[in-house]
């Protein structure tokens, strides 16, 4: 008859329940893999998954009893890490998709607007454009790799412990904000130039020839140049994506 004890089960059961925890908050949290689309069974069953191809580089952990207050504590650590971690990425993705909002501004699309049934909010043509682009980049690119290891590592950076808030005063991601506006305009300044150079002609073109419509001609002209402008920045939209993405996830590791 096989027996164990207790602790025995605690220490079998104890590496691979916090990554569990860790990475169920991370896959409810990121894009691509935390959207309503993907069934709940299947990110359970990848967490469980990474947990488990995560042993070998995970640093050691003491055993905790379940039934104990700092078990509760660690659980809320391991939930709010994971969270964090899942926002960082979607600081990256807004950060994409603010890009894409500022480019239809500026182009005249910004009145396309329609109901965006994944995030439940209201969207652009534009904005959901660079949004789908960035998701399938995320998964060509291997951003989806650089997440899993910044999840691995974040155990060195964010051991287990009994403090479950001490990593928010190191990551502040309160003030993350300002990353979405960074890159969102970093993406969008050559379109920003090139659009403001053909309002420019426009209007000089306005007050040489005041018998032109300049509002007939002027929306086709800017939505020609956008549109052409769009095509020429999309094959750019890789390197400040993931130098941005790698940056955040810095942060855990």
């Amino acid at each position: 008859m096989i027996t164990f004890t207790e602790a025995q089960l605690l220490q079998w059961l104890t590496p691979l329940l916090w990554p569990l925890l860790r990475a169920l908050a991370l896959l409810s949290a990121m894009p691509v893999l935390g959207t309503r689309m993907v069934p709940a069974r299947v990110r359970v069953g990848l967490a469980l998954l990474l947990a488990l191809a995560a042993q070998a580089g995970l640093p050691p952990m003491a055993p905790v009893p379940l039934d104990s207050p700092l078990a509760v504590t660690l659980v809320v650590q391991q939930l709010l890490v994971g969270i964090t971690l899942g926002f960082a990425v979607r600081i990256v993705f807004a950060a994409v998709e603010f890009a894409g909002e500022v480019m239809g501004l500026q182009m005249g699309l910004n009145f396309a607007g329609y109901f965006d049934p994944v995030s439940a909010s209201a969207g652009t043509a534009t904005g959901r454009l660079f949004g789908t682009l960035v998701a399938w980049l995320f998964v060509v690119v291997n951003g989806h790799l650089v997440v899993l290891a910044a999840l691995v590592r974040s155990f060195e950076a964010f051991p287990v412990g009994d403090q479950p808030f001490a990593f928010l005063v190191r990551l502040q991601p309160h003030a993350w904000g300002t990353e979405i506006f960074t890159l969102g305009l970093w993406i969008a300044l050559p379109m920003i130039a090139m659009l403001l150079f053909v309002n420019l002609v426009l209007g000089v073109i306005s007050r040489v020839a005041s018998q032109l419509n300049v509002f007939s001609i002027g929306f086709p002209i800017t939505l020609g140049v956008g549109l052409l402008g769009m095509l020429a920045t999309l094959p750019l939209l890789e390197q400040p994506f993931m130098l941005t993405l790698e940056r955040m996830l810095a942060r855990f590791q």
